[in-house]
């Protein structure tokens, strides 16, 4: 956890940017796999835990912004979880590290809620994600559980975005430490990138190396040799000689802080010159939005340049043809590159998109393309000094996707399709890099970059 006093500046930011009423955050619960005592690993709302810290279940907090006033709801622990859990800190003990005087067992919590209601005074929630406190809200709230998303809060999400979106020292500090368990987690993957060895075992392998470290992946791996499936969780296949082995994989800390990096490693420790050339592509645009990121940006601009330096990139290889600014302005490079460039990460891997990625990526001016490919990306607004983003550029070969396009004879004036049917096999490259946004430009957050570069990533694979 942070200082108490951390937590404490957050509220009360948050309090000053609301006209008035009270501030409800749901806490998360445990939540079962197959019969209630056997649970999911528990984790904590990430809202909360920005404003409360708090990682256990059972929790509440409100703001009571005309009172001035933070409360935290919960119950201390019986005789009976003793047993199973040992000894325990009283709820009066636990909310004095993040600053809060007033705590009450989580019953009163109807009662603060129902007198709230009763005076007229707005209530202020975000948008539920998670069933059970969907339930709970529609009980507190008396608003029926479909209804919760829009009935949300709008001026608290605005709030909530708009402070958690600039990641303050501590956070980047944080951040900063926390890249060494990523790289550790991506080096391993590379040297285990051998044939014969089944995704499985590497994929068990860097997650474990996640909880060894005290936390956990920061989101399912995505570890295969069929790097065309964007986000591939299956992990049976057996690695062979020329094949490549794409990991997506990140590091999330004990308290909810993410890292996320794609790299892809040749199995043995050679990519094939058509492997190289495809590779080399997606590097170099990978370094070129890095090199476009500083404030002020639109990250939708970013991602654009990046889709043109892949139609060079492909052009220059007989893959597509044509004018390079009319092919992005046609989308004819989302054949290859059919998501978009990167995401806001924080807390969350993908940070608040619980609140809607429209809310979170775009804003009043800035608003979601319809367009194939370019409609998926989620970060499309003017980037500010303290943004933590992704930068993950791919290019795919999807045999439906390359087979729909080429019948209906999409963007044919751009792409050759009698050359890309002759890549049909040849899987996908993405690459992916933690971006924190500066004063004047930006930085790879941590100590060292993974091994990104042809020579880098080979010589990794070999020394296994």
């Amino acid at each position: 956890m942070f200082d108490a006093i951390v937590y404490q500046d957050r509220r009360n930011k948050l309090r000053s940017m609301l006209k008035s009423g009270l501030i409800i955050f749901l806490g998360n619960n445990e939540s079962p796999m197959n019969y209630p005592s056997n649970t999911y690993r528990f984790r904590q709302d990430s809202t909360f835990l920005y404003f409360f810290g708090l990682s256990m279940p059972g929790l509440a907090g409100v703001i009571d912004i005309d009172n001035g006033k933070d409360v935290i709801f919960g119950n201390d622990v019986d005789i009976d979880d003793i047993i199973w859990m040992g000894p325990q800190p009283s709820m009066k003990e636990l909310v004095q590290k993040v600053a809060v005087i007033e705590t009450y067992p989580m019953a009163m919590l109807a009662d603060v809620i129902s007198d709230t209601i009763k005076r007229k005074r707005a209530i202020h929630f975000l948008p539920p994600y998670r069933a059970e406190n969907k339930l709970t809200l529609e009980k507190l709230l008396v608003i029926p559980a479909a209804s919760l998303k829009d009935k949300a809060s709008v001026e608290l999400i605005k709030a909530v975005v708009a402070i958690r979106s600039i990641k303050d020292n501590f956070e980047i500090a944080h951040l900063d430490e926390i890249m060494s368990i990523g790289y550790q987690m991506h080096t391993t993957a590379m040297k285990m990138a051998q044939p014969g060895v089944y995704e499985r075992e590497i994929a068990g392998f860097i997650e474990g190396l996640a909880l060894s470290h005290g936390g956990t992946v920061s989101f399912p791996v995505i570890l295969s040799k069929r790097g065309e499936t964007l986000h591939n969780h299956n992990h049976s296949n057996k690695l062979a000689a020329g094949d490549l082995m794409i990991c997506d994989a990140g590091f999330e800390s004990e308290m909810g802080y993410a890292t996320d990096h794609t790299r892809v490693a040749p199995v043995g420790g050679k990519f094939s010159q058509k492997q190289k050339e495809i590779y080399q592509i997606v590097l170099d645009t990978n370094n070129a939005a890095i090199n476009a990121i500083k404030p002020g940006i639109q990250y939708r601009d970013v991602h654009l340049l990046a889709a043109s330096v892949v139609v060079e990139g492909l052009k220059s290889i007989g893959l597509m043809k044509g004018d390079t600014k009319e092919a992005v302005a046609a989308g004819a490079h989302a054949m290859f590159f059919p998501h978009g460039l990167g995401h806001m990460m924080g807390i969350d891997v993908h940070d608040m998109e619980d609140f809607g990625e429209n809310y979170v990526g775009y804003d009043d001016k800035i608003k979601r393309s319809e367009q194939f490919g370019t409609a998926y990306l989620r970060l499309a607004r003017k980037l500010q000094p303290g943004f933590v983003l992704t930068v993950e550029p791919g290019i795919y070969f999807i045999p439906a996707l390359i087979d729909k396009w080429n019948q209906e004879r999409i963007n044919s004036n751009f792409i050759n399709f009698e050359k890309v049917n002759k890549y049909r096999d040849f899987g996908g490259i993405r690459l992916e890099d933690d971006i924190l946004v500066t004063e004047t430009g930006n930085r790879n957050l941590g100590k060292k970059r993974i091994p990104i570069t042809i020579e880098e990533v080979e010589k990794t694979v070999q020394s296994k």
